[in-house]
């Protein structure tokens, strides 16, 4: 990074720091985003960090280094480190049938062309990490779709109730939905790891909420990580926004929904604890997680995972006709994808700068994460914003910084 001393190194990334935080700015005076932070480091250095808007906008609160976000969807990585975690231990045997753990998944069918068949062959447990079990996320395009977004609506609607969707009462629900392809033949992003997270909970005897903070949380020192907010850190949550176009000019606007079964304020322990989106965290929580990853499996003395169990989590792939199905993400182009994570293989098919077994995810609401293993490097971002996933800003800081520092 240092290549012409240290102090025209250090005079690069102040001026990289100032450029980013500039960028979100720019962003939030456009009306892309309320409020955000990013932060990258390499090794133990951190090399930017940047902040600016709004955490809450009604209550005047900025955006801080300890900002609580919800991750949704990076919940992911850390749902497939829990499962690693038994697989290393001789608990998890990634060729079992889930039925065999999870009973409801015993009599699947398969929808084609409006008619329901049995599957040639069940969905394996690693048909789960891969997105390739022929489970999805609500939609309406398919019978699997409309039948999983009844099971979500349910769920949503039950979540304030006395009688809310438990984590294994919401597995069963999604067994009964058919599937939209044969276990193992194509690829599509949904439900497998609050399926998988079901199925931990089965293999482990206690709530996935408690495993993970035995053994991930609590050696990560991750302390602003769970699967709610506590009263005394609520004040830290961020509140989410939509970006709305009114009168032809975009504004963020308040929203309070509840998605994917998740209660938007996280206020109390949930009943359903969703291993593909429950999670809230901070940059610093998420970062300790990223360095250990990328440490082998150690952070600060503590061994999560052994190296071995490293190298296999993030040097996942797929076939090549499930390749072929993921390839109409647009935004993921030269990227592959296992162990709910994307990982680089193509780095020139990428419309930005990235580099070769570059690895990581992202959430719903603008939470993003990606490791650099080579480099060893770890970029992360904190926003709330609806839809987003990896959007423009996220694009343009990765772009803007990793041109520098690379």
């Amino acid at each position: 990074i240092v290549k012409n001393g240290m102090k025209q190194g250090e005079k690069m990334l102040k001026k990289l720091t100032q450029q980013a935080t500039d960028l979100i700015l720019h962003s939030i005076a456009s009306g892309e985003v309320m409020g955000a932070n990013f932060l990258i480091t390499k090794g133990n250095e951190e090399l930017v960090y940047a902040q600016a808007g709004m955490a809450d906008r009604e209550a005047k609160k900025p955006i801080e280094r300890n900002t609580i976000f919800r991750l949704y969807s990076m919940t992911k990585p850390i749902t497939a480190v829990a499962a690693m975690i038994l697989m290393e231990r001789g608990m998890l045997d990634l060729y079992e049938p889930v039925a065999d753990i999870l009973p409801a998944f015993a009599h699947q069918k398969v929808e084609r062309d409006g008619k329901l068949y049995t599957p040639e062959r069940p969905i394996l447990m690693h048909d789960l990490l891969a997105m390739t079990s022929g489970l999805v996320y609500p939609e309406e395009q398919t019978m699997g779709g409309r039948a999983v977004t009844k099971v979500f609506e349910e769920a949503c609607a039950r979540l304030e109730s006395d009688h809310p969707v438990s984590t294994q009462e919401m597995a069963e629900k999604i067994a009964a939905c058919p599937l939209v392809f044969a276990p193992g033949t194509s690829w599509q992003y949904g439900t497998s790891a609050d399926i998988m997270g079901a199925a931990i909970e089965k293999i482990v005897g206690e709530p996935l909420s408690a495993f993970m903070r035995k053994e991930i949380f609590e050696p990560l020192e991750m302390e602003d990580t769970g699967f709610f907010v506590p009263e005394e850190k609520r004040k830290r949550l961020a509140a989410t926004y939509a970006s709305v176009l009114q009168k032809e000019k975009r504004t963020m606007e308040r929203y309070e929904g509840n998605h994917l079964a998740i209660l938007n304020d996280m206020s109390g322990e949930p009943a359903f604890v969703s291993g593909g989106a429950g999670l809230v965290s901070t940059l610093d929580d998420y970062l300790h997680f990223a360095r250990m990853l990328l440490q082998g499996g150690i952070w600060n003395g503590q061994r999560i995972l052994q190296k071995k169990t490293v190298e296999y989590l993030t040097h996942g792939s797929l076939s090549a006709n499930q390749q072929q199905a993921m390839q109409q993400w647009i935004g993921l182009e030269g990227y592959t994808y296992a162990n709910f994570m994307r990982r680089c293989v193509a780095p020139e098919l990428q419309q930005g700068i990235c580099v070769k077994g570059e690895y990581g995810w992202d959430g719903w609401l603008g939470a993003y994460f990606a490791n650099l293993p080579e480099q060893d490097i770890t970029i992360l971002m904190g926003a709330q914003k609806k839809d987003a996933g990896t959007f423009s800003l996220t694009r343009r800081l990765r772009n803007l910084c990793l041109s520098n520092i690379l």
